[in-house]
């Protein structure tokens, strides 16, 4: 294995992108792309992801890449463009280590959120995920409302959620942290390892198989890189310190990138986020607070608002101390975020097509003027 922990390839494409995750389910896929006929063009993964160039890894190795003009033409958001861990009909330039990205295999599963600042556009953390760890640190950064709202993201992207507690060598209370956030996602395995004291790794083994993929969420400073160098057995990623004042870390990684490990499993690292912007994301948030939406079925009223309703599961639930106020909080906070990300993406949708029938209107009255001009030419 190379310092960047791909595997050797052969010249084939059963060989080389059977490593990275390719099955007959993409075999099928493939077929059913309109470049399949093409002895041009051949499957690709997306294995980093820059600016606007892509690593990507064809039968033949290592290329980079960039979409075609007609690609980026028809492209209706940055959704639509590649991300780390897509499969894309690819065109090797011959002679060159570089290819032209041509069109994207339909995506099984895809880690999204809204892109940083006022743009009403989805942003594609990872994509084609098996696994998504959630990682939160053991130390004065743990927070439990995060965790869910990482829960709503990933449930919504299609992938299993798994959280790992990261360097629990520094906490005295691991299992009660353990025990808590089992509270809060029923059903979802929750791990505290250390890599420092090489604690916990074996209980990750089973979603570390070969082909399968893992891609890693969380803040900065949680340790992400820490850990895929761990599970690499190498020193993949730069690692750097955390402030001690408030064990916030700086951004190690600056770009997506995958990773081969010994395993034979795939690794998605990501760069640590100051903050996770939801993406139309209500199956996620029903199914994270499917114990909420549990009580609401046994309110008297079925438009019960939570309120002063009499007869409110919920509001007795509340009192009794048997749903915690602060994770109903977060549903009510997340649930008031999704209305209103909802109401801002239909307004921008509304000044698109509006946009869209002033050009078409300009279109239809330039091609008419110009026909009217033909027709004068026509009678002198």
């Amino acid at each position: 294995m190379n310092k960047r922990g791909y595997p050797f390839l052969e010249n084939n494409r059963s060989s080389a992108l059977t490593a990275y995750g390719w099955n007959d389910a993409w075999d099928s896929a493939w077929r059913d792309n309109p470049h399949c006929g093409n002895a041009a063009y051949e499957p690709a993964r997306v294995v980093a992801q820059y600016s606007k160039q892509y690593k990507i890894m064809t039968a033949g190795g290592e290329k980079i890449a960039a979409v075609s003009g007609k690609y980026a033409f028809e492209a209706g958001g940055r959704s639509d463009f590649p991300a780390v861990g897509d499969f894309v009909a690819a065109q090797p330039l011959e002679g060159e280590q570089r290819a032209v990205i041509h069109s994207l295999l339909p995506r099984l599963s895809a880690m999204t959120r809204k892109e940083a600042g006022n743009v009403v556009d989805e942003q594609v953390i990872a994509a084609n995920i098996d696994t998504m760890f959630i990682t939160n640190a053991l130390n004065q950064d743990f927070n439990i409302r995060r965790i869910e709202r990482y829960l709503i993201a990933v449930w919504e992207s299609g992938a299993r959620p798994v959280v790992l507690l990261t360097k629990a060598d520094l906490c005295d209370d691991a299992e009660e942290k353990v025990s808590a956030v089992q509270d809060i996602a029923p059903g979802v395995p929750v791990h505290a390892v250390s890599a420092h004291k090489n604690q916990g790794k074996e209980a990750l083994a089973p979603y570390l198989r070969p082909g399968r993929t893992v891609a890693v969420a969380g803040m900065s400073g949680v340790g992400k890189s820490t850990l895929l160098n761990w599970l690499a057995e190498d020193d993949l990623q730069q690692v750097h310190g955390i402030r001690e004042s408030d064990s916030r870390g700086r951004h190690t990684t600056t770009h997506r990138e995958l990773f081969f490990l010994p395993s034979g499993a795939i690794m998605i690292d990501t760069p640590g986020m100051r903050e996770l912007q939801l993406w139309d994301a209500a199956d996620g948030w029903e199914t994270t607070f499917s114990d909420i939406a549990e009580l609401a079925a046994n309110c008297r009223f079925h438009d019960c608002s939570h309120e002063s309703e009499a007869g409110c599961a919920v509001k007795e639930a509340l009192e009794s101390g048997a749903l915690d106020a602060r994770r109903y909080g977060n549903y009510k906070k997340t649930e008031r975020e999704l209305a209103h990300l909802a109401r801002k993406e239909q307004a921008h949708l509304r000044k698109n097509e509006k946009r869209a029938g002033k050009q078409s209107g300009a279109k239809a009255g330039r091609n008419a003027r110009d026909g009217k001009r033909v027709r004068l030419l026509e009678l002198e």
